[in-house]
């Protein structure tokens, strides 16, 4: 299972400054006199190399100071994946009948520290099988998954046999429990082993299995002669460290989790049909009216296809990644949308998140009819959707396209629990997302309409916002009450905090901190205290306690202008001993300045530092601070002017302000007293529209 030098992929450069050959080894086994950093074993980073001090002795002191910004380079970040699994299959497509017949071999290592008696074993097509599957009968309050199941899906495993000592060949599959007591669920196996397997042993296990596709419902499935083709295979669940199995059933919310490693996958179609799948072809050819590809990809921990006979193609490279797009006819307007946002998001996402590391990708833009298989992200795959007539400057293809290869990051390489903590993946990707739209197209991200610009981030700010007294963002995509919570808050509530984060502290900050997060666990698994600690170094323990009680906490904010004064400064009135002598004043004299005050409030359990604006009778205005700590604050005024009005937070830093109606207050003694800005009450009306059209 060893690999290629890690300096493969590593551009470096010599000692004048020039970009250098592709840091690797030649056909003859030698590297370019121009490498500076020569080739390493697999998996190890190139900082990994100042621990040599450690192994030599001295290196204590070293190892306790690394600083995680090394990380806010690629130099640093791992370049391949420990391979825990490998799965070499062939699989031939009925689509007549819409099956898949699959065969081949898994080989599998106990990467965790006690012996493994068991394995257990993901069957996700039969969430199609009947409706007492969890993914039939939980509610749909909302969410995708709502096309009704025309015609059953499932898979039939024929044989799961170990291979023994002497290549003796054990089936383990009579002795499977497909499902658990009490609950006819058949999407998660568990299957005994006849021995333990030790920590670092592998096992290889020869598999023969049936598909049978459902009509398209989400994610999956057939629509005439259209297949996609996911969650097709038995996949081993991912084992963590410490011997627990990562299993779940699959959830209507839910997705996936596994183990990374190199899929070596062989497709048999009709001739006249087109594959796209994860990895790219390393070998075709047409063989007695079939098409035959085989596609191979380290790295990875899932594999994804698609064929249909009707498959229009584009390609194209970007970043010196093979781009290539499949769409159905008509759709080629469309394709070149998709095809122009990926020139914009590859280079983006690499800049900011890490190098891309694989040699394809392919869009897969589904059919009207099939939109269910939209919207989706596998490993070097992804699918969008929508229909041809989609006019220019609604930007949902755009929006989609950035948010499916987003996921190629979140949670494709950090490979987080979409399970356990989906805000992980979708929240954090609908972040980078926003922030990637916005830096593309400006303030028109969603809406770029006739002079009408509409942004994503505000679109999500509102949404995000209807949910958040009702449920936790961070908890498991099961616990949601109903599926619009989950989409309000894992997607749109998340990112609506980060993106009030990057206001507040900065954007350098923010996506400094993100990008750390993304090369240091790059094939990791982290979760969320691995995000939270990231924050703290980048942007302090402040905010990232901030961000621990908005995800963790039902955290929320509102601010509010809660008074406003001003006066002419006079003289005191009263009784005063002067000079031995005892006067009093009636009415102190009236002098040409003014002070005053101006009373904010903050409700929640959140905290943002924020500006205060005030505005003069004279008209000109003056910023104020105010850190956030505390209920409320009076802050001081004095000046020439009397004070007319205030706006808290009047550049909208504060995205997850829950009323931004009382952010505004005029003066007593000014003019229409209390009337809030035009602004603000055109925001609060924009707000209830959103609210009414938007799920």
């Amino acid at each position: 299972m060893s690999r290629d030098p890690a300096c493969t992929d590593l551009r470096q450069r010599d000692e004048s400054g020039e970009t250098a050959a592709m840091c690797g080894p030649a056909d003859d086994g030698r590297h370019s006199s121009r490498c500076r950093i020569k080739c390493r074993p697999a998996n190890v980073a190139p900082w990994a190399w100042l621990a040599l001090p450690m192994i030599l002795g001295g290196g204590d002191a070293l190892a306790r100071d690394i600083p995680t910004s090394i990380y806010d380079s690629d130099l640093a970040m791992a370049p391949h994946a420990e391979e825990v699994v490998k799965y070499t299959l062939v699989a031939s497509l009925d689509p007549a009948s819409h099956t898949v017949h699959g065969s081949g071999t898994i080989v599998w290592r106990n990467t965790s520290s006690v012996p493994v008696h068991e394995i257990w074993m993901h069957l996700y097509l039969n969430a199609f099988k009947n409706e007492r599957s969890v993914f039939l009968r939980t509610p749909l309050d909302g969410g995708r998954g709502g096309n009704k199941i025309l015609d059953w899906g499932y898979i039939d495993v024929r044989r799961l046999a170990l291979r023994d000592e002497g290549d003796e060949q054990i089936d383990l599959w009579p002795a499977a429990e497909k499902t658990r007591p009490n609950d006819s669920d058949e999407t998660d196996a568990r299957v005994p082993l006849p021995h333990d397997v030790a920590p670092g042993e592998s096992i290889t296990l020869d598999i023969v299995w049936d598909d049978k596709l459902p009509s398209v419902v989400e994610r999956t499935g057939y629509d005439g002669t259209f297949h996609m083709v996911a969650q097709w295979f038995p996949k081993i669940a991912r084992l963590e460290p410490d011997g627990r199995w990562a299993h779940f059933p699959f959830h209507r919310l839910s997705e996936f989790y596994a183990d990374f490693g190199t899929y070596d996958v062989t497709l048999d179609v009709p001739q006249n049909f087109t594959i796209g799948a994860t990895g790219p072809v390393v070998e075709s050819r047409l063989e007695k009216g079939l098409r035959v590809e085989r596609h191979v990809q380290a790295d990875v921990h899932d594999f994804a296809w698609t064929a249909w006979d009707k498959w229009q193609s584009m390609n194209e490279s970007v970043s010196d990644v093979q781009v290539s797009l499949l769409y159905p006819p008509g759709y080629n307007v469309d394709a070149r949308r998709e095809l122009d946002t990926m020139r914009f998001a590859l280079p983006n996402f690499s800049q900011k998140y890490g190098r891309y590391p694989y040699s394809v990708l392919t869009v897969v833009h589904p059919p009207d009819s099939a939109r269910e298989a939209g919207g989706m992200e596998y490993p070097t795959l992804i699918t969008t959707g929508g229909p041809w007539y989609g006019p220019p400057g609604v930007l949902a293809l755009e929006l989609v396209t950035v948010h499916e290869f987003g996921h190629q990051y979140f949670y494709g390489l950090v490979a987080t629990n979409e399970n356990q903590w989906p805000f992980l993946d979708e929240g954090l990707n609908s972040f980078a997302e926003q922030d990637a739209m916005a830096k593309w197209r400006g303030a028109g991200t969603a809406l770029d309409l006739g002079g009408l610009k509409v942004s994503d981030t505000s679109l999500q700010a509102v949404l995000g916002n209807r949910s958040v007294h009702d449920e936790r963002v961070a908890q498991p995509a099961p616990s949601f009450m109903s599926g619009s919570d989950y989409a309000r808050l894992v997607y749109f509530r998340t990112s609506s905090i980060l993106e009030t984060m990057r206001r507040v502290y900065g954007d350098d900050a923010v996506l400094r901190a993100l990008g750390r997060y993304t090369r240091k666990y790059r094939f990791s698994h982290p979760g969320p205290d691995e995000l939270l600690s990231i924050f703290a170094e980048v942007l302090g323990p402040k905010p990232a306690a901030a961000l621990r009680t908005a995800l963790f906490d039902k955290g929320w904010v509102d601010y509010a202008v809660s008074g406003i004064h001003s006066q002419r400064v006079h003289d005191a009135a009263g009784v005063f001993d002067r000079e031995g002598k005892r006067e009093t004043v009636r009415e102190g004299q009236a002098g040409g300045a003014y002070e005053g005050w101006v009373l904010v409030t903050r409700r929640g359990t959140l905290s943002f530092p924020v500006d205060i604006e005030i505005t003069l009778e004279d008209g000109s205005t003056q910023r104020l601070f105010w850190d956030g700590d505390g209920e409320s604050t009076r802050l001081p005024y004095a000046g020439a002017s009397a004070l007319k009005s205030a706006v808290v937070d009047p550049d909208e830093t504060v995205l997850v302000d829950q009323a931004r109606t009382n952010n505004f207050a005029t003066a007593s003694t000014a003019p229409r007293a209390g009337a809030p800005r035009s602004s603000e009450r055109l925001l609060y009306w924009a707000e209830l529209l959103l609210q009414a059209v938007l799920p």
